[in-house]
Formats: structure tokens, C-alpha cells, sequence
């Protein structure tokens, strides 16, 4: 079940939101620490992390599911907000070399879906930073959070999904280790504590954070002799059964998203 995108809208306008934002955001800022001429897209409820990119990438843009709602982003320019399906994002293929996943996946039932659509988007060599609730932080067990919401997840539940989905995982960080309270002496030692937490007690983390980058299987050339490939793709770039190529050679579609390729 969707969060509302009013109640995200609140929770970061609130003395607590605007902790969050700013613990995630630096993690995210050490992660990408530079993005320049690259394109941006956040998933979900990215826009509260993505305003750092937005003097340094290319194009930033963000794509709000329908079940959660949309709301105009930035205020002082032009809409940079799209209204999508979360299983349906309205960019061509390779349009995006980073892509960030906030209050998505969490809430996504088809989450298979909106990967193999994120992985479409992406392009080749692309990185994309997922961030979703720790099952096992105080975070997930208080209705008090957006991050309450939705389906947690542990680090190895998270890279087992992102492999599932042709991303390799290959960095693991959290972030919000401070306990969900509106308390003016916690807010004020936050990023300490973040600090603390990171580096001792990493499971007790509020949410993780995984960076994966997109797969790309090749078939091997330069005189190699080969008799048989498998080649991924995700479900909506299956092609037609029995497709004829040239030469005679015909190409069937194995079930799932590998197709074999016999030569002739």
C-alpha cells in the first residue's frame, strides 16, 4: 500500500523530515560525489535528495507513482515531475546513468517489475542507489516514519533482490541511527551519532543503502568458436518467438528473460 504523497510532504517539512534528509542526502553526496554531465532520475519520493545534483548533472528529473501521487517539484523553476506507473516509466531505453530509489521499493508490489524497468532505463554501466527501510532498525517498528511503511528489508534480503533484478551490488552504507524522536539535543548531535553508528552498530540502521550497477552480458568474439550463448533481457525486451535471422538461423525464446542462440 502506497504512502501518500502529502504525508511524505509533511513528514520532510517537520523537525524530524528535515534531520532524515539531510543524514540520507550525505550519504547519497558520498556515494555520487560527482555527476557532472551526467542524467539524474529519482523513483518514488527521490525529490528531498536530489537538489545537490541539480547545479552539477545534466538533467535531473523525478517520476512519482500514481497509487502514491505527485506533487510540482522545485518551486522556484520548472516542473522537473513526471505522474507514471511504477511499473511503466515514460523514458526511452539507456535514458539515465544514475537512478535513485526512495519510498519505492519498500511499497512496490510488483517490485520485480519496477527493477526490471529501472534496469531499461538505465544505461549501460549505469549506477543506481536503492534506500529502504532496515527491518532490523527502530525506524521500520514506528508509524511515526514514512519508513514504517511498506515491506523492510535486511542488506542481504536487498542484494539478493538487486542480483535477481541483473544489478551488481557494490557498496553497502546506512544511514538514521539516531531513534525516531522529535528531541532538540538529538537532532543537534545527528550527524555524530550517524557517524558513530555507521562505523560500530551498522545493523541497527533506520534504513540501507545498497549501490548497484547494471549487468551487461556480451557474447565473446575475436575468433572465439561458440556454440551456444544466452543472452539476458529484461521482460519487456523478450523478442517474438521463432524470429528468423539472417542467414537462415532461427532464434527461440527460452522461458523467464535468457534467450538461447544456436548458429546454424
Amino acid at each position: 500500500m502506497w504512502l501518500d504523497v502529502v504525508d511524505l510532504r509533511d513528514f520532510y517539512a517537520s523537525p524530524l523530515g528535515q534531520v532524515a534528509r539531510r543524514l540520507v542526502r550525505r550519504r547519497v553526496r558520498r556515494i555520487w560525489p560527482d555527476v557532472r554531465g551526467m542524467r539524474v532520475l529519482g523513483v518514488g519520493f527521490a525529490t528531498p535528495f536530489l537538489r545537490p545534483f541539480r547545479d552539477e548533472a545534466e538533467r535531473v528529473v523525478a517520476a512519482m507513482p500514481a497509487s502514491q501521487g505527485v506533487l510540482s517539484w522545485p518551486p522556484e523553476g520548472p516542473n522537473l515531475v513526471t505522474l507514471c506507473e511504477d511499473t511503466i516509466l515514460p523514458f526511452p531505453d539507456r535514458s539515465f546513468d544514475r537512478v535513485i530509489l526512495v519510498h519505492s521499493l519498500e511499497q512496490s508490489e510488483p517490485s520485480r517489475a519496477l527493477m526490471r524497468e529501472v534496469w531499461r532505463v538505465m544505461t549501460d554501466g549505469g549506477r543506481l542507489i536503492v534506500v529502504a527501510p532496515n527491518r532490523q532498525g527502530l525506524w521500520a517498528r514506528l508509524e511515526r516514519t514514512p519508513f514504517a511503511h511498506g515491506r523492510p528489508y535486511s542488506v542481504t534480503q536487498l542484494r539478493i533482490m538487486l542480483r535477481d533484478a541483473l544489478f551488481t551490488p557494490l557498496q553497502t552504507t546506512g544511514a538514521l541511527f539516531l531513534p525516531p524522536v522529535n528531541a532538540r539535543l538529538l537532532h543537534a548531535w545527528a550527524w555524530p551519532l550517524d557517524e558513530l553508528g555507521a562505523r560500530w552498530f551498522p545493523r541497527i540502521a533506520g534504513v540501507v543503502m545498497v549501490e548497484a550497477a547494471k549487468q551487461i552480458y556480451a557474447a565473446p568474439r575475436d575468433g572465439l568458436k561458440v556454440r551456444k550463448a544466452y543472452l539476458p533481457l529484461p521482460e519487456r525486451l523478450r523478442l517474438p518467438d521463432r524470429l528468423r535471422l539472417p542467414g537462415g538461423t532461427r532464434r527461440p525464446t527460452a522461458a523467464g528473460y535468457h534467450q538461447k542462440i544456436e548458429p546454424k
